[in-house]
């Protein structure tokens, strides 16, 4: 399968299921003064995932181009590019987590969009923490289609909640899909969200149903080597969405 043949399928799929098509915007953000480039599919939406109604509806699909810049040391390895592009669905107050893991496994599996096998897909799961609980819901959405808990992985915030794109903004916890490459596990506790190759992720859903604040108020510091440690809070939005990227060169290398 060819890079062009992936975008089509993937924008094929999500319009029968009613999503509207939309161009793909700058690598230079127009409306996201957080960030320099564009490095996520989420960046050209954001005020859209805060409430904003988009002229095309609640249900999206796009194709983004990106630049990686917070995980740029990964870059050179099996599975990180400097430059890609995130296929995208997106549901602004629309569907939630059934529709978009039921998807994401369809659109993977079924012969007449990829075809993986479904014994080869691991997923991973947020496993809870102060600002939002462990999610119990999609791990029972992915045992209902078939994936054993033996292939389902609970994480933290560091690899299983996405956003905001700066500091503040919208994010949410993550599941994500990994393809089991057949390489051996580098250790026992080899799993997926290692990087020693043997499990590539290839999509990631994001139910982003929180805003993330500064919490604590900009105090005089006397002392100008402190450093300042930034609390955060985690306020729900008025509308829950869905924001799930995968990557085009990855998925195509599967």
């Amino acid at each position: 399968m060819t890079s062009k043949e992936l975008r089509e399928k993937y924008l094929q799929f999500f319009k029968e299921k009613g999503h509207a098509i939309i161009p793909g915007a700058s690598l230079i953000p127009e409306h996201d003064p957080t960030v320099l480039f564009t490095t996520a599919g989420m960046h050209p939406l954001v005020p859209f995932l805060l409430g904003e109604k988009h002229p095309s509806g609640q249900r999206l699909v796009d194709v983004q181009k990106c630049v990686r810049t917070g995980d740029i040391d990964s870059v050179g390895d099996s599975w990180h590019l400097t430059f890609f592009e995130m296929l995208g669905n997106w549901s602004l107050g629309s569907y939630w987590k059934e529709e978009a893991i039921s998807w994401s496994f369809e659109f993977l599996t079924s012969k007449k969009w990829l075809g993986i096998p479904a014994k080869k897909l691991n997923v991973t799961i947020f496993a809870g923490d102060k600002d939002a609980p462990k999610d119990e819901e999609s791990a029972k959405i992915w045992q209902a289609l078939g994936i054993a808990k033996e292939r389902i992985f609970y994480l933290g915030k560091d690899d299983n909640w996405w956003g905001p794109a700066g500091q503040t903004g919208p994010c949410g916890p993550c599941t994500e899909m990994f393809y089991d490459t057949g390489k051996d596990k580098c250790g026992k506790n080899c799993q997926p969200g290692c990087d020693c190759g043997k499990y590539a992720e290839i999509w990631n859903d994001v139910f982003m149903a929180y805003n993330r604040k500064i919490k604590n108020k900009k105090p005089k510091i006397k002392n100008t080597n402190k450093k300042l440690k930034i609390e955060y809070e985690y306020v729900p939005l008025a509308q829950k969405n869905v924001d799930t990227g995968m990557g085009v060169e990855r998925t195509v290398a599967v």
